[in-house]
Parts: C-alpha cells; sequence; structure tokens
C-alpha cells in the first residue's frame, strides 16, 4: 500500500496533537511582535514631557521599563517555545518515517544505501526542525515586525516611511547578494577541513606505499594546499562579513542624518513630510535602528527554508516508497514441511533460479552446494520472504511464506548467518531481541542446547551482562547465534555457510550444537545428511552424507 501522507501531512497531525503548543507558540510570536513596538513610543512619551517641563511620574518610568522587560520575556519565551514546537514535530516526523521504514519491504531496504536511508533521519529531518525555529515561523514574525515598524513609522513621520520604502528593498537585495557570497565562501570551507582532516587517516592507511615510492614530499604539498584552500574560503568569509558590518551601519547613519536635516529645515512643505517632537525623533531613531536585523534575519530565513525544502522532498520520496503487504494473523503458527514449487526468480532481470523445486520433509538435514551465484542464498532470502519469486510458489506447512506474520515468523523459521549479527544491550537481549513471546527461561534453555549456559554464567553479570566486541570468541559467537535462533523453537533452521571460517574443534562444537536443536536444517555448507549440487539455477546431482551425529540418516529424498 501507498501510502498519500508526507512531511507536512505528518506535520499537520503533530500540530493537531499538540494544540495548546501550537496556539501557545504561534500567539506568544504575535505578542513579542506587538511588544517590541511599545518601547520606543513610551520613551517618546517621557522625553516629550520632559521637554515640555512636565515632571516624571513614576508609573510612566515604570511603564517604559515594565516594556523593555516584557520585550525579552516575550522574546526568550518565543525562542524557547519555537525550539520546543521544532521538537516535537520532528519527533513526529522521525516516529513516521521509523513506521515506515519497518513497513517497507525487505528488498526494497536492502536496495538502498544505509548510509542515505540515515541521512534522511538525521540530516534531512534537522533541515525540517530548522524550517521551523529559524525558518517559516521566524521568517512570518520578522515580516510582521518589519511591517509593524514601517506603520508606526508612517503615523509618526511619514517622510521617513517614504525614505525607508525606497531605501529598505535595496539593503534586502545587498544582504541577499552578501549572504549568498558568504553561503558559497562557508560551503568551500567545509570541503576544504573535510580534505584536511581526511589527510591524516589517508597517510596513515597508506604509509607503507607513501614510503615505498618516496611520496613524503607529495603528500605534504597537497596537504598545505587544502590548508591554503580553507584559509582562503575562511578570508573570503571573513571578508564578506566585514564588509557588510559598516555597510549597516553606515546605512543606518545616513537614514537618521537625512530625516534629522530635514525635520530641522524651516520649511512648512519638508516640515509637513518629516516634521516631529523631541520624543518622536528617538523613537525614530530607536525603530529605525530596530528594522534593519529583521531585514538581515529574513535573508538567512529564505536560505534555511530552500534548505528545507530540499530536506522535505528528500523526506516525501523516502515516505512515498510501496508497502509490503501486511498478512491477516491466524490462530496457529505455520509448521510442517518446506515445499518450493517450479519457484524462478532473478536480480534485474538476471534470472538465479529456473523452474527450481523442492520439498524438504520435517526433520530432514539438506545441504545446498553450488558455485558462487548458483542461487544458495538466494534460495534462503525467498524462504525469509525477503524477496517474492516471480513465478512458483514457496510454503511451509503449507502456508505461503509471503503469509506469513512477523509475530509467527521466528517460531516459523530460524536463521544463522555466518556472521554474528550484534545488537546494543545484554547477553539475553542478543538472544530474545526483545521479543515477548521468548522468556529468559526459553533463552537460557536455548543457551544450555548451544552448549553457552556455562559460559554465559561465568560472566560478571551473566545474561545481564552488556556485550563487546571482545567478550566471545568467533565459535562463541557463532553458538549464541545458535541460541538465537533456537529460543523460539523454529520448524526450520537456515544455515549460511556458518562453519567457513572456525578451526576444527570449534565447528564439532556448532555442529553437536545444531544437533542438539532439533528442527530441520538446511544448510549451505558440506555437512548435512542430504546434499544437493545446484548450478544455474537447478539441482543437478545429490549424494548422502553422514550427519554429525548418530542420528539416522533420513529418508530418501528425491527432488
Amino acid at each position: 500500500m501507498k501510502r498519500k501522507e508526507g512531511v507536512f501531512a505528518a506535520l499537520r497531525t503533530a500540530a493537531r496533537e499538540h494544540r495548546l503548543l501550537t496556539a501557545g507558540t504561534l500567539l506568544c510570536v504575535a505578542a513579542s511582535v506587538a511588544a517590541s513596538l511599545l518601547p520606543p513610543l513610551l520613551l517618546a512619551r517621557v522625553i516629550d514631557r520632559l521637554t515640555d517641563g512636565v515632571s516624571l511620574t513614576f508609573a510612566a518610568v515604570l511603564a517604559y521599563f515594565g516594556s523593555l522587560a516584557l520585550e525579552g520575556v516575550l522574546s526568550a519565551a518565543q525562542e524557547t517555545l519555537l525550539v520546543l514546537f521544532g521538537q516535537k514535530m520532528t519527533h513526529a516526523l522521525r516516529s513516521e518515517m521509523s513506521q515506515k521504514l519497518t513497513a517497507l519491504p525487505a528488498a526494497v531496504l536492502m536496495a538502498q544505501k544505509p548510509g542515505e536511508v540515515a541521512a534522511r533521519f538525521s540530516g534531512d529531518v534537522d533541515t525540517v526542525e530548522a524550517l521551523f525555529t529559524s525558518g517559516i515561523i521566524s521568517m512570518v514574525a520578522d515580516a510582521c515586525r518589519i511591517l509593524s515598524i514601517l506603520a508606526v513609522i508612517a503615523v509618526k513621520n511619514t517622510g521617513l516611511a517614504l525614505v525607508l520604502l525606497v531605501v529598505l528593498p535595496l539593503f534586502a537585495v545587498f544582504t541577499r547578494h552578501v549572504q549568498k557570497k558568504m553561503l558559497a565562501a562557508q560551503l568551500e570551507n567545509r570541503r576544504a577541513v573535510a580534505a584536511v582532516s581526511g589527510h591524516v587517516p589517508e597517510t596513515l592507511h597508506n604509509i607503507r606505499t607513501i614510503r615505498a615510492l618516496g611520496m613524503e614530499r607529495f603528500m605534504e604539498r597537497r596537504y598545505d594546499r587544502r590548508i591554503g584552500e580553507s584559509y582562503a574560503a575562511v578570508e573570503k568569509t571573513n571578508f564578506y562579513d566585514a564588509v557588510y558590518s559598516p555597510v549597516v551601519l553606515l546605512l543606518n547613519a545616513a537614514v537618521v542624518g537625512i530625516v534629522m536635516l530635514l525635520s530641522a529645515s524651516g520649511r512648512a512643505d519638508i516640515l509637513a513630510l518629516f516634521g516631529m517632537s523631541v520624543g518622536t525623533s528617538v523613537a525614530v531613531i530607536n525603530y529605525i535602528s530596530r528594522i534593519f536585523s529583521p531585514i538581515e534575519s529574513l535573508g538567512m530565513e529564505i536560505q534555511t527554508i530552500q534548505s528545507a525544502m530540499a530536506g522535505v522532498k528528500r523526506i516525501d520520496a523516502f515516505l512515498s516508497q510501496a508497502e509490503r503487504a501486511i498478512p491477516p494473523e491466524r490462530e496457529t503458527a505455520a509448521r510442517g514441511d518446506v515445499v518450493l514449487s517450479h519457484v524462478t526468480f532473478g536480480y534485474d532481470e538476471k534470472p538465479v533460479l529456473r523452474d527450481f523445486s523442492m520439498t524438504v520433509k520435517a526433520g530432514e538435514q539438506v545441504t545446498l552446494v553450488g558455485r558462487t551465484g548458483a542461487g544458495k542464498s538466494t534460495v534462503f532470502r525467498l524462504l525469509l520472504a525477503l524477496y517474492a519469486p516471480q513465478t512458483g510458489k514457496i510454503t511451509v506447512g503449507g502456508v505461503d511464506v509471503a503469509a506469513i506474520t512477523d509475530r509467527e515468523r521466528r517460531a516459523c523459521i530460524g536463521c544463522v548467518e555466518q556472521h554474528f549479527s550484534r545488537v546494543s544491550g545484554t547477553v539475553l537481549e542478543q538472544i530474545t531481541l526483545g521479543d515477548p513471546a521468548v522468556t529468559a527461561e526459553m533463552a537460557q534453555k536455548a543457551a544450555a542446547l548451544a552448549g553457552m549456559d556455562d559460559v554465559i554464567t561465568a560472566l560478571p553479570d551473566g545474561y545481564d551482562t552488556v556485550c563487546t566486541d571482545g567478550l566471545f570468541s568467533q565459535g562463541e559467537w557463532q553458538l549464541l547465534s545458535i541460541a538465537r535462533a533456537a529460543a523460539a523453537d523454529p520448524a526450520v533452521l537456515l544455515l549460511d555457510e556458518i562453519t567457513a571460517n572456525l578451526d576444527a574443534q570449534t565447528e564439532a562444537r556448532v555442529l553437536e550444537a545444531l544437533d542438539a536443536v532439533g528442527a530441520s536444517v538446511y544448510r549451505t555448507d558440506e555437512s548435512g545428511c542430504i546434499t544437493l549440487w545446484l548450478s544455474e539455477g537447478r539441482i543437478t546431482a545429490q549424494t548422502y552424507r553422514r550427519a554429525p551425529s548418530s542420528n539416522p540418516l533420513p529418508a530418501a529424498y528425491t527432488p
């Protein structure tokens, strides 16, 4: 099923779930914009009263300083609520993406690069958070602040409002130009810094080649060049920053100076536009200094939104992928014979299995042998429903493997791979994998069955010992993987060349542990009872081999 919902649909749902926070954030932003207009107006009244010879009242002084405090409190509250709002939105988005990840077919996931998927969850989601914390909402707030200041100035001094309507667009264009140049320089610096950071590991990794070929001077010159590129990029950034700040100050002073000169003119027509009281003059100067900062922020906010929208497109592409079909639950887990009937499958139109048929009776041990690419691992993936056959059918106990639910899959088919896939957590968690159906007692019994119970109990914290790389030997890790597979008492056990990298003694321990499990065993090495040779996706020959235990050989197998 293909989801119609994307990033903004998930965010709208999160906003509805957090109505109070959403409303509070918007109200706080509006209140912060309104509060920023109060201090200059109150200061103008105070100064006008003083120039008129009227003494100040305590209430007037308190009102002015109270407005400054209110502006500071609301500004801090706005930033806090924006951060909290952004975190709630990104948490909801990551939850949506996590659900999508588990809903995607295994074949789709295996075809994707892990780094790219991880980048969607980290970098792209972070840009979406910035879309709210320093993007859309901040941009709207700054735009409202600019328009509010212009409206107040238009009421107080019409001429100044007209001057600002001419100056501010030019300043906005200049700001945007400088920000683009600074961004380009910053990106150039990041690339240069990455190259510098990678130089030392590269040198250490290739030190034998460097010494053997006398490349020391070459590596030194390349390092110096990369450092020079980084310094040049930093200098560009500093240059634009050094140019921009004085321009803002000069423009601010020029606007104030022009208005003051015009307001001091004795001409009636000029005074009609620029005439104002002393208090109004102070307020106007204050407003002028306040209007340039949000214009500067607008350029950065637009840049943030552009970057965030690129991340939104990538996340939408991830969320729009077709999901796997969820089979209905059944009362009993599938158990019984494994049947592959006329299965054909290939990767990218390259056939691997051709009209492949095989039946494995309950209790039988079967080994698949063949050259690389013959289809051994592909059969495993089809049995695990990681891929779907192009033609044919695969069943366990008469149930199509695609219809086996996630809840019963572990009890139906266990899998032991060549390398142990460790998860974060304790030894017990390595076995149970957080499955509530696998109790601690079942895990301990499986470990004893695999010959690992004594090894685990000898650890400082027993089954509660946190796993690290050097906790077990390679053979013990393999035995632990057998315990993991056996814990749910699977009807079928898949073994993928698990003894390939083991010594003879350890191999014997692993095979002995497998005998104790007692499930139908399906191997890709040569230690089974019935050996089948695969060639070009077909069973070409079969033979019998002695089992690694005293168990009698199974009945004759006919492919």
